[in-house]
């Protein structure tokens, strides 16, 4: 199924701009549409409405908000005009819980693009990728702050264990893969038992030159995976999220975690 309609997230962050020029190179080169999005909840640091707030407090408050918003604002405008893209790429601008705005909105369209998540953020701007994978129930492709890459899809990378989250990857990112023309097919540790050679038939009839590398149970999914991607430099790290529960990699950390935490390419995630 061809990528014809992208969501992209600006919260004016170092990752949102790498997300932003991500989006939009991306969006040029399959001739897709972009539309960019700001999500934020009230920025309040208490309850404006109690009545023991002085109206001076409250404008105050509304000021701060405003202002951080016009920044966010400007930043894009910046971005867009350096993108050429003043006359074609507005952005929209949603009051509401913002991982669940994006997840929402990511419903109606074919992808959505984010920064990775940063603790310096404005917490009433910020996001979290993985969160949104989880809720949408669509691809998300998180691009690392910093990232200068064009869109372009020369060697792409899958992380394969033949589980539903690594399927739902596959099958979100195929238009993709077939783009790159060249996988690697990568598994670390125990997998489904079904046969592998089935899975690079299937990338064989979509035309994916695919090859295939495997390492013993003993290796560490997420580390394998971070060193593999910095010695190959692959342009995108294909990834099924959360296999097991969102708690559970809350808890105790997982593969999804640490590679976000880590990785300097962009992570396209599917749950």
């Amino acid at each position: 199924m061809p990528m014809m309609n992208l969501l992209v997230a600006f919260n004016g962050s170092e990752g949102s701009v790498a997300a932003l020029r991500y989006a939009a190179a991306l969006a040029d080169r399959l001739g897709a549409h972009v539309t960019a999005m700001l999500a934020h909840t009230a920025h309040e640091v208490i309850d404006k409405r109690s009545r023991w707030i002085p109206k001076e407090a409250r404008a105050l408050l509304d000021e701060v908000g405003a202002n951080v918003l016009r920044d966010i604002e400007a930043r894009f405008e910046a971005e867009r005009s350096a993108l050429g893209l003043t006359n074609t790429l507005q952005l929209r601008e949603v009051k509401g819980r913002v991982d669940t705005v994006l997840s929402e909105a990511a419903r109606h369209y074919d992808m959505l693009i984010v920064g990775s998540h940063a603790e310096t953020d404005d917490e009433h701007v910020t996001l979290h990728p993985d969160r949104i994978a989880l809720m949408s129930g669509r691809p998300v492709v998180v691009v690392p702050a910093g990232y200068e890459g064009d869109g372009r899809l020369t060697h792409a990378a899958l992380a394969w264990d033949g589980g539903r989250a690594a399927a739902r990857a596959l099958s979100d990112s195929l238009r993709l893969l077939e783009d790159a023309g060249r996988v690697s097919v990568l598994t670390v540790g125990p997998r489904a038992s079904w046969p592998i050679q089935d899975l690079m038939t299937h990338l064989a009839r979509h035309e994916v030159d695919a090859t295939l590398e495997e390492w013993p149970t003993s290796h560490p999914v997420a580390p394998t995976l971070l060193s593999w991607c910095e010695k190959h430099r692959p342009s995108l790290l294909v990834l099924g999220a959360f296999e097991h529960s969102k708690f559970r990699e809350d808890l105790l950390g997982g593969v999804t975690s640490e590679v976000l935490s880590r990785i300097d390419i962009p992570v396209l995630l599917s749950h």
